[in-house]
């Protein structure tokens, strides 16, 4: 059975669209400029990324590297590993000192022991033993005195005896009491002061240690490394080149007739080679300043046009796949149609 003459038009004019629809970078230029019409071209620029660079804080031997040039690495992951000896035994000296002023502030909290305290009761029990004899033996010389039995002198050698033993007695209540109680308060807050700066000292030290043995501070790339193990790395030298997805950017060139459009926040459609279709990316910076040419190598004819660049934030990962640093890209015209 014969299709329709209906039925092949209706295809034929399907096929002349999609050719159309394909081919409409060669033509739509040239019959727009006949027209008289201006039609938008897409603009042309390229993926950047910014780099994190991982350097130590002070010089050592390089021990461990277990990241290589080009490997992913996930948040958290070891970067590198600088001699660290030092560092630990900076940090078991502070640990030894933390320790020591806890345990000076928990000794003035708590008073005297239990066995010093014993031996000032055992004191004290005595001197009411002597207090007690000494107190009769006044009494008897008192009634002795009031018969003209005993002297003055023996009467006032034990009134002054008496006096003696209580006084005696008194002190050493007091010592009891005292060796009950805490240390005073002005020595109780030295000693906490002096734990809060153990552990700012400990705190220190760990974060010293820590900054020999970076990690990864996000999901990355190894861009670059640039020591070997066993090599001396200099103080604040980077040691690895990390590459976050999150910092993946477009950088394109507007001309200056549309560069009013471009708005922070406004979204832009994308296509480069080997990317899936739909792809976009919104505007987070436009240059204000004007250049006269984009780079050559991503110029095609517009080298004698007024142009700004602008830069996007994509996705991470754009349909699975990694937008490369380098890589040329094709940004439709902001407000119009998909490159």
């Amino acid at each position: 059975m014969k299709p329709s003459p209906r039925r092949l038009a209706i295809v034929g004019l399907v096929v002349l669209a999609a050719v159309l629809l394909a081919t409409q970078g060669y033509w739509r230029p040239p019959l727009f400029a006949l027209l008289g019409v201006k039609a938008d071209e897409p603009y042309l620029g390229y993926v950047e990324g910014e780099t994190s660079l991982i350097a130590p804080p002070v010089a050592g031997q390089l021990l461990e590297r277990p990241v290589d040039r080009g490997a992913q690495v996930r948040k958290g992951e070891l970067l590198f590993v600088i001699d660290p000896t030092l560092a630990r035994a900076e940090v078991a000296r502070a640990e030894a000192s933390l320790a020591e002023a806890r345990a000076r502030h928990e000794n003035l909290l708590t008073g005297k022991r239990p066995e010093e305290q014993e031996i000032v009761r055992a004191q004290r029990n005595e001197v009411e033993a002597n207090l007690a004899l000494a107190e009769s033996e006044f009494r008897r010389q008192g009634e002795l005195l009031a018969r003209s039995v005993t002297t003055r002198q023996a009467y006032d050698q034990a009134e002054a005896q008496v006096r003696q033993l209580r006084a005696r007695l008194a002190s050493l209540a007091a010592q009891e009491r005292a060796g009950d109680l805490a240390a005073r308060r002005a020595e109780i807050d030295a000693a906490q002061a002096l734990i809060g700066q153990s552990e700012a000292n400990l705190e220190q030290a760990r974060k010293r240690l820590a900054d020999l043995m970076p990690r990864a501070p996000s999901d990355a790339l190894v861009e670059n490394t640039f020591f070997n193990v066993g090599e001396w790395v200099p103080a604040g030298t980077p040691v690895v080149s990390l590459l976050p997805a999150s910092r993946v950017k477009l950088r394109f060139f507007v001309p200056e007739e549309e560069v009013a459009r471009a708005r922070i926040g406004l979204p832009v459609s994308f296509t480069c080679d080997g990317c899936p279709a739909g792809l976009e990316a919104t505007i987070t910076y436009v240059s204000p300043r004007a250049e006269f040419t984009p780079p050559v190598i991503y110029s095609q004819n517009a080298r004698t046009k007024l142009v700004f660049m602008i830069e996007a934030r994509p996705q991470a990962e754009v349909g699975g796949v990694s937008l490369a640093p380098g890589l040329p890209v094709t940004v439709a015209p902001i407000g119009g149609p998909g490159p």
